[in-house]
């Protein structure tokens, strides 16, 4: 609720209004329209009614909300992704790149569409590092997606103690969609057998037969992938966990690759509770959602009975 709090605080300062009335238009609202939108959209919906535009002014990342349009904010740059080049479903070549924005208060995954806006990265224009000036941008899935009529300019701005630990929200399983970035605590019901495969020591891209597509022949490096099942409660959700994550588990190299110990680390994972983050996405093999696990965490419940106390 933290953002939703912020975003009632402005509109209380912006209008007058004390929080306790916008409070009380946002719950009318949300009770006229029958919970077919947020608290968030319904403050919106509020702010907009009262005359309050946020269209201009600069947001902080923390103050970044699912469904915003024309979000003004001055970040670092302090991750880019490789270019990567699509087809659309028109047959038109195209491409997009993502990069990670940070400030004081957080960061956000950044994707780029516009092949202008691309090239200043590929011409080095604007570097790694570089604080920028984003204009007219919006907000899916807890990212912040640039198309053609957003802007991308260098700022004069000094931002020295940026956030570069990300952020995943907690949700519940049966409230996710693809590509959200989430957290969730949640048990494991299920362990299937690992599978492994290569990849090039240069790109990490994947290789078949010591052959990479960009560095021809080369000597690969094996890795893991571990499929489990997870249950929070409300859902269950295919997991995916690649090295890192099935570190995370516990899990040593040596028991993936010996059938025997791996059963037996097996048996002691069903039924235990981890804290998961990763990034929601489709599978249209099984037609269903999956979470890719880029992180997992122990439990720890002394910090989970402080919260229950507030």
């Amino acid at each position: 609720m933290t953002n939703y709090n912020q975003l009632v605080e402005k509109i209380s300062k912006s209008s007058g209004l004390s929080v306790e009335e916008i409070n009380r238009r946002v719950e009318t609202k949300c009770a006229k329209l029958s919970g077919l939108i947020s608290k968030e959209g319904s403050a919106q919906i509020v702010a907009s009614e009262l005359g309050i535009s946020f269209d201009k002014e600069k947001l902080k990342i923390n103050e970044l909300m699912s469904g915003m349009k024309k979000v003004n904010l001055i970040g670092k740059v302090i991750s880019i992704a490789p270019v990567r080049n699509f087809t659309t479903k028109s047959g038109v070549e195209s491409k997009v790149m993502a990069m990670t924005l940070a400030d004081e208060t957080g960061n956000v995954r950044t994707v780029l569409w516009d092949t202008n806006h691309i090239s200043l990265f590929e011409t080095n224009k604007i570097k790694e590092g570089e604080v920028i000036e984003i204009g007219n941008g919006s907000i899916r899935n807890d990212e912040l997606h640039l198309g053609s009529f957003s802007e991308i300019k260098l700022s004069k701005e000094q931002i020295a103690n940026v956030k570069t630990e990300s952020f995943s929200p907690e949700r519940n399983l049966e409230s996710v969609k693809a590509g959200q970035n989430i957290k969730n605590r949640a048990f494991i019901v299920q362990v299937f057998e690992p599978r492994f495969f290569e990849i090039c020591p240069q790109c990490n891209k994947k290789a078949v037969s010591n052959t990479c597509v960009e560095h021809g022949v080369i000597v690969a490096l094996k890795r893991a992938l571990l499929t489990l099942v997870l249950d929070d409660g409300t859902e269950n959700m295919r997991g995916v966990l690649f090295s890192e994550g099935i570190k995370g588990l516990g899990v040593e190299d040596s028991e993936l690759e010996n059938k025997e110990l791996f059963e037996k680390r097996k048996n002691d994972l069903l039924g235990e509770e981890f804290l998961f983050e990763g990034s929601v996405r489709s599978n249209n093999v099984f037609n269903t959602s999956e979470l890719i696990i880029n992180k997992v965490s122990k439990v720890e419940i002394d910090p989970l009975i402080e919260q229950l106390r507030i």
